[in-house]
């Protein structure tokens, strides 16, 4: 009888036990609900009035309640899905704070992609704002950051063609890899550096179209703008943008179009792969560095008369592409390396690594040594692909 009152009592036992613990559950009691939050899509820092932090926010209207207190809310929207609202603070915490008091439900940062920096407070400094930025727990650091002409408010109300707001549009146009992408953490890597250099894309509105008096402008990126110990002190337009992604190792995608000075018509190459290596040098006082980029590109589009598979007329298409690419190189160099003095590049990085005991007497004098830095080129091209030659391409001569 023993032997079965036993079990009984054990599972009993069990029973109670688990009743009891279940009392310490917590539960969903402290959810908050979706409806609950005012998502943030994007968000936009500019100088205030009297010195003031404005911090304008992109948020998210969900569609199913776009009638009744939401399309109250949304006056003044950027568009039919989102909305924009501006607070002004001694610095962004505060304002963020003040956000949160004009809003109704409460602020979510979990969801923020982008951070536009305008221009006047870029020029005046970023590096507490980043640093904010950084230690708030819920902003991405992941978002991606841009530099805007005029306000960064203004571009956060822009209204796109193709993409749901402007935030979505710049998204896009960075995740293209023709141009440079910086996120939050990559800017913060930047300024903590030795010489504390950093580039961020800029951003300018395209003005409507001609043909279409009815459009809004959308935002665009056009170049990118030079930091220098936090503070904006120059800009770079796309052309030579172009040159400053190869020493940076930042190009992925890209067409380069050539043309023979003894032939009509372009040969148009896509940009397969691309890599460089940066080598520094010191030798006799004297401080160089040397830029060593391989690139391998395949033939989309030929109007020329020339037959690319002749041997010889590859090397000459090779040799004008390393011509142009170096081109580029030495506009991007004589804009930031002598005008602005600026090392975008991490040229002290590469030094610091290769004469770590040199750096360390040195680095309190690399601003008088950057500009006097020595730079050269060597850049190997190879066309793995010609495509189908057909046409006049096909017919050509060989030169």
């Amino acid at each position: 009888m023993s032997c079965i009152i036993r079990p009984i009592k054990k599972a009993i036992t069990l029973i109670l036990l688990l009743c009891l613990n279940s009392i310490f559950l917590t539960g969903c009691w402290d959810r908050t609900e979706v409806n609950d939050l005012a998502l943030i899509l994007a968000a936009g820092i500019d100088k205030g009035e009297k010195n003031n932090i404005e911090l304008s926010a992109q948020i998210y209207i969900p569609q199913g309640s776009q009638g009744g207190q939401q399309s109250g809310m949304s006056s003044g929207s950027s568009s039919n899905q989102s909305f924009v609202r501006s607070a002004e603070g001694e610095t962004i915490a505060d304002a963020m704070a003040r956000l949160q008091e004009e809003l109704t439900r409460k602020v979510f940062w979990g969801q923020n992609e982008v951070l536009i920096i305008g221009e006047k407070l870029a020029k005046a400094g970023i590096s507490d704002e980043i640093d904010f930025w950084l230690r708030h727990s819920e902003p991405r650091i992941r978002a991606d950051v841009f530099v805007s002409k005029g306000r960064a408010k203004t571009v956060l109300g822009a209204i796109p063609e193709l993409e749901r707001d402007a935030a979505k549009q710049l998204r896009k146009i960075v995740k293209t890899h023709i141009g440079v992408e910086v996120t939050v953490k990559d800017l913060s890597q930047m300024l903590s550096g030795e010489s504390a250099p950093a580039v961020l894309p800029w951003v300018e509105e395209l003005p409507p179209s001609l043909m279409d008096s009815k459009k809004k402008e959308i935002p665009i990126i056009n170049g990118v703008a030079i930091f220098k110990e936090g503070k904006m002190v120059g800009r770079l337009d796309d052309k030579v943008t172009r040159g400053i992604l190869w020493p940076r190792n930042e190009i992925k995608s890209g067409v380069i179009t050539i043309a023979f000075d003894d032939e009509d018509g372009h040969i148009s190459l896509h940009l397969l792969r691309s890599h460089t290596e940066l080598t520094p040098s010191i030798k006799d006082g004297k401080w160089s560095m040397h830029i060593n980029t391989n690139v391998d590109l395949e033939v989309i589009q030929n109007t020329t008369k020339v037959n690319l598979f002749n041997p010889k007329v590859i090397k000459k298409a090779e040799q004008k592409v390393r011509d142009e690419i170096e081109q580029r190189e030495r506009l991007a160099f004589s804009e930031v390396h002598k005008k602005l003095n600026a090392d975008i590049f991490g040229f002290a990085d590469e030094f610091q690594r290769k004469y770590p005991q040199i750096w360390k007497q040195k680095k309190d004098e690399w601003n008088e040594i950057f500009p006097e830095v020595a730079v050269s080129f060597e850049t190997k091209v190879k066309i793995e692909r010609t495509g189908l030659a057909t046409g006049q391409g096909q017919r050509g001569v060989e030169h």
